[in-house]
């Protein structure tokens, strides 16, 4: 048996500490711990624990997220780039809850999808990353397009393409780009979705809304078109607008509030609409989930007795 003195430490502290205490058994040999020496720091109560197949944690307890993604990295090998839902959540993009790791690996290589990481093998390997610290991931339109893919909602994967574009993490184009580009498996959710973004859809609720709307006879609003005065004064952009009626809606949500401010400036957007004559109709996501027959039938009597404001002119988004 090698003794210990062989043992590199200040190379396998340095590769744990630069890797979040996540290491291979690559790096563990090239330390000069023998499997002897990993095996004994992985026995029962030892301080390592496996992740993944020749993956270890340097530590007890439940590993976090970071060390799971770190994990993964190591797993899938040189040049392996985390996708989906976990990029997206790098990025501040809100989509669905995951505790799955979707990692990109070439086309060649014959990793196999295990515990908490799934494989992605692919001849599109992205160019670029976004690097943070040991951890790189798709940027965000990759990311956006790929957790599209798996998704099966139409709703969430409208709210993430819209919150994408909303935060301007990625623009509809690059988006765009990517579904041309990219597999056509799982494609069609992320189609209809970014049709929608592009037509103006901002969120999940006011894709809610659109979908309600399209079911319910009603005339089509024209959705987040600006409205503005005669003299060019710019005056709102509600989610949805029947100029010819004067009515708009406004999907009101706590979720879009960042702040008291923002909440401030709805209410004084929606009184400033008041002031010309608009009839402001404001919705919660929770209304229009739930109580669609209420929200189409107040929506019914405005359009059937608004008119049209004086002085005030349209402009479609």
């Amino acid at each position: 048996m090698a003794p210990s003195t062989r043992i590199d430490r200040e190379a396998l502290a340095q590769t744990l500490d630069q890797q979040l205490n996540v290491i291979s058994r690559e790096q563990t040999a090239a330390a000069g711990l023998t499997k002897h020496a990993v095996q004994h720091r992985l026995r029962l109560e030892g301080p390592w624990q496996s992740l993944l197949p020749g993956v270890y944690l340097a530590a007890t307890g439940t590993p976090t997220f970071l060390q799971q993604e770190m994990a993964a990295l190591l797993y899938a090998g040189p040049g392996s780039v985390i996708t989906g839902l976990a990029a997206v959540r790098q990025h501040h993009i809100r989509g669905p809850a995951t505790e799955l790791v979707d990692v990109l690996i070439p086309a060649s290589r014959k990793h196999r999808d295990t515990a908490f990481v799934r494989v992605h093998r692919t001849t599109q390997l992205p160019t670029r990353a976004w690097q943070v610290g040991p951890l790189r991931f798709a940027l965000p339109a990759r990311a956006v397009a790929d957790a599209a893919r798996d998704l099966t909602s139409l709703r969430d994967v409208r709210a993430t393409v819209a919150d994408a574009v909303q935060r301007r993490a990625c623009t509809v184009q690059n988006l765009a780009e990517e579904l041309k580009h990219g597999p056509n498996r799982g494609s069609m959710l992320l189609r209809a979705a970014l049709a929608d973004v592009a037509d103006g859809t901002r969120s999940a609720a006011e894709g809610d809304l659109k979908d309600l709307l399209a079911k319910s006879g009603l005339p089509m609003p024209l959705f987040n078109a600006s409205i503005f005065d005669a003299q060019g004064t710019f005056i709102a952009t509600p989610d949805a607008w029947w100029p010819e009626r004067g009515v708009a809606v406004e999907v009101d949500s706590h979720e879009w509030h960042m702040s008291p401010q923002d909440h401030t400036r709805t209410l004084e957007r929606q009184r400033r609409m008041g002031k010309y004559g608009i009839v402001v109709l404001p919705f919660t996501p929770k209304q229009i989930r739930t109580q669609p027959a209420e929200v189409l039938a107040t929506i019914r009597q405005a359009l059937e007795t608004g008119r049209a404001p004086l002085n005030v002119e349209t402009r479609a988004a």
